[in-house]
């Protein structure tokens, strides 16, 4: 293996969206640093299963608009 050509892996500190935090191993930053995130697992809609924007310009909007009366 080629030496000095591994970045540094070490401890930081990170910071959720409702002030808890967590010690995790990263390349991010130096020993001790700290990440505060705008989006995490416990906010996110994604993850929460809140309310989705549903945007009506795909394909299947497209089908209904043309072909939703038809047959009645």
């Amino acid at each position: 293996m080629k030496k000095d050509i591994h970045p540094d892996y070490h401890f930081i500190t990170v910071t959720m969206t409702d002030g808890t935090t967590f010690q995790t191993r990263s390349t991010y930053g130096s020993e001790g640093a700290k990440l505060n995130l705008d989006i995490d697992p416990t906010s996110h809609p994604a993850w929460t299963g809140g309310p989705a924007k549903i945007s009506d310009k795909g394909r299947v909007s497209k089908f209904k608009s043309k072909f939703g009366n038809f047959g009645l």
